[in-house]
């Protein structure tokens, strides 16, 4: 079995209702400027961003994305596991 080289798939919304200023393209370049992973997505207007991102921190999105607006429906699934057969 091939060994990941990113294990958590994380996945999130940014809710910046309250400040309408998310910018897609910005987060997405800060993302790859600052953090480790791979398969990154992020889509979505001023208002909602959803993040897809494969990393060995994913902690560290999430306290990203905390500072652009209210974070929810956060998913962090270990790939490592999921590919195990184990429940990710």
């Amino acid at each position: 079995m091939e060994e990941l080289e990113f294990r958590y798939d994380t996945q999130l919304l940014i809710d910046g209702s309250s400040k309408k200023d998310l910018n897609e393209d910005k987060i997405y370049d800060y993302i790859l400027d600052n953090f480790v992973g791979d398969c990154l997505l992020v889509c979505g207007d001023e208002e909602l961003i959803k993040l897809h991102f494969h990393t060995n921190e994913p902690w560290k999105i999430l306290e990203y994305c905390r500072t652009l607006g209210e974070i929810y429906d956060i998913v962090v699934e270990d790939m490592d596991r999921q590919q195990r057969g184990l429940k990710g």
